[in-house]
């Protein structure tokens, strides 16, 4: 039986957008490649109407046309290496049993984890890897240890409050480019500041730039000097703060946040802020 060809349009591009053959970005081409059916993958809620136009120029192919993804709150299915997102990027498992007021992944996949099959990649997108079991938990960083992809990465997030010692070690023996962890709420310090302890303390340094958190500014209520004491909080326990931007359904945010946010996301700026701090230790 032939395979089936998927055409994958997105409204917006990112680092982890496909780059084969078969992926586009706004309308159809003049000469369309050989195509049976068409899916536009929406990530995001505030990309939803542009996601909705694609759907209505595509449809006029005559092809088959199917609207999803994470911004229409649809369970993810089973992962498909390459199929919407770039090779190298990999999901384990879906799903948090948390309930953060700003996440979707609990609506999404009803709170509960889900362990997929594991593919072959280098950087881990789970919602929540260290809510899987143990035995999933170790052979994700079997493979990570084998595949060939380049250095391990965890930019889906570690969760801080669930880092258990043989987590380090692991973590340890891996050597990774980066893992991000996550200051989203003032109830996460704490958990972030023991994991800092515990990461350097297994010979991880702020200097490496692998221990990396996203830390949530500009939701409502935020202000710019509450957001940068969260943000030097994050450097003074050992790790390289990454600003993630608030956007409501809209998307709406203000050239004041996002120019804020710019200068926190920068390495380069960053550092300098890393340094500052270093020799007022000094």
């Amino acid at each position: 039986m032939r395979e089936i060809k998927i055409a994958r349009v997105f409204p917006r591009i990112t680092k982890a957008t496909p780059t084969d053959e078969l992926v586009f970005y706004g309308c159809p081409p003049m000469f369309m490649p050989d195509i049976d059916e068409v899916h536009i993958s929406v990530s995001f809620t505030y990309d939803m109407k542009q996601a909705e136009w694609l759907a209505k120029q595509w449809e006029m192919t005559g092809l088959p046309v199917k609207i999803g993804g994470p911004a229409f709150d649809a369970p993810g299915g089973d992962f498909i290496p390459g199929m919407y997102i770039k090779q190298g990027y990999v999901i384990t498992s879906r799903g948090c049993p948390n309930n953060c007021w700003f996440c979707r992944v609990p609506v999404r996949e009803g709170g509960q984890m889900r362990e997929l099959e594991i593919h072959e990649g280098n950087n881990v997108l789970d919602d929540n890897l260290l809510a899987c079991s143990d035995n999933h938990i170790k052979a994700v960083f079997e493979m990570l240890k084998h595949q060939k992809l380049g250095r391990p990465m965890f930019t889906g997030g570690l969760e801080a409050k669930r880092l258990k010692d043989w987590h380090v070690k692991l973590l340890r023996d891996l050597k990774p480019k980066e893992i991000f962890f996550a200051y989203d709420t003032p109830d996460d310090y704490e958990p972030l500041l023991e994991a800092g302890k515990k990461l350097l303390a297994a010979g991880f340094t702020t200097t490496s730039q692998t221990l990396r958190p996203y830390v949530l500014i500009g939701y409502p209520a935020d202000t710019f000097n509450k957001a940068e004491a969260r943000l030097l909080e994050t450097i003074r326990a050992g790790f390289v703060p990454m600003a993630m931007l608030y956007r409501d359904k809209e998307g709406k945010v203000s050239k004041e946040w996002e120019k804020f946010q710019r200068f926190w996301a920068r390495p380069a700026t960053v550092n300098l802020k890393i340094k500052e701090i270093q020799n007022c230790m000094v």
